[in-house]
């Protein structure tokens, strides 16, 4: 059994600080109770992501250029922002903030 929490599909702006320098990618997300699914669109080009939604923990992954890109976060009680961290393959990793449009 889940707990009723936000629906969070629909397009995230994200402003990504790392160690590698800064971004601001799009993901457009498509939540099915605890799975995500949707497309990320950034420096990094374009890719189809997954990831998952548990209470206010989200977890989003894909993969650019061969690297596994892997943003944790959190939502905030309203369930329109989040914030977290990146890990760029293991390579570098940073903060990011995202805001539902």
């Amino acid at each position: 059994m889940t707990l009723a929490g936000a629906d969070i599909s629909g397009t995230w702006n994200a402003n990504v600080q790392t160690d590698m320098g800064s971004g601001t990618p799009v993901f457009v997300l498509k939540q099915n109770g605890e799975k995500l699914s949707g497309t990320y669109t950034g420096t990094l080009g374009e890719s189809e992501i997954a990831g998952t939604v548990k209470g206010q923990d989200v977890v989003i992954e894909f993969d650019v250029q061969g690297a596994r890109i892997v943003y944790t976060g959190k939502l905030d009680a309203g369930g329109q922002k989040m914030e977290g961290k990146v890990d760029l393959a293991g390579m570098g990793s940073g903060t990011f903030t995202a805001t539902k449009k």
